[in-house]
Parts: structure tokens; C-alpha cells; sequence
């Protein structure tokens, strides 16, 4: 078994039925460790919030599928000892701290990070970390 952060962008992709759900689901049904950081619930509650406003989901749906989210066997990490080093690695990247704070944590965390946000991946091509993020796309097939 291996340990893999993920983002709050493949999360969402368990919940809702959106383009790459199924690589999405392959990951959580893998045996890799899940690893996320604590900002990880806030995003996700965030994400069906604005399916609720756009009439994507109900708020009924919004709310089981949230609560749904801790029976999904994360790891949620507190983040108080790596933002610091997150926005440092905003700062280097041009990225979001809320981006940078899941990077942060898979360099604490000596793993991987996926992601199904493409710009992410592509902001840090030809960076130290290139190496350590994944495309949602190419890494369940």
C-alpha cells in the first residue's frame, strides 16, 4: 500500500457525476492510503454549496453527500505545522495557498499528489515538484 494525497477537486468527482468520476472512483477503490488536509471538508462542503445554488443538487443531496465524505476513509491531516511552506510554495509557483497547502502536505507526507485541476499540473511543469503531482486523468487508467 502506498499513500497518495488527494484534492478536494478528485473528492468531488466521488460525490457528483462530472468527467473523470471514474478515474476518481478507481482511486478511492484503490489500496493507497488517502491522505487530505484538515481545509479539505471546508472545500468540499464549498463545492456542493455552489451545486446547490446551481440547481445541481438539492440541499438534501448536498448534505448526505457531505456527511457521506468521513465514511470514505481519509486521513485528514491538521495543516498547522506546513502553511508556512504553503505559501512559501504559493509564493514560487504563482498558485493558490489552498493549492499549495495539498502540495505542502504531500512533500510532508513524502507522496504523491492527484488532482483533476489541469492548470495546477501544468503550473508546475518544469518546477521541483513536477514530479510529485498527477493529472486525475493519466493516473487511474
Amino acid at each position: 500500500m502506498s499513500k497518495l494525497v488527494v484534492d478536494a477537486s478528485v473528492a468531488t468527482k466521488w460525490l457528483v457525476a462530472e468527467t473523470l468520476t471514474d478515474e476518481a472512483l478507481a482511486i478511492l477503490g484503490s489500496d493507497n492510503e488517502l491522505v487530505a488536509p484538515d481545509l479539505f471538508p471546508i472545500e468540499i462542503g464549498n463545492v456542493l454549496w455552489k451545486k446547490v445554488r446551481a440547481a445541481e443538487l438539492t440541499a438534501e443531496q448536498a448534505v448526505e453527500r457531505f456527511e457521506g465524505l468521513g465514511k470514505m476513509g481519509l486521513r485528514i491531516v491538521a495543516t498547522g505545522s506546513i502553511q508556512s511552506q504553503a505559501i512559501q510554495l504559493a509564493i514560487e509557483t504563482g498558485r493558490t495557498v489552498y493549492d499549495s497547502l495539498y502540495l505542502a502536505l504531500a512533500i510532508a507526507e513524502e507522496c504523491g499528489l492527484v488532482t483533476a485541476d489541469e492548470r495546477f499540473v501544468n503550473a508546475l511543469r518544469g518546477t521541483p515538484h513536477a514530479s510529485r503531482v498527477s493529472w486525475l486523468g493519466t493516473t487511474a487508467r
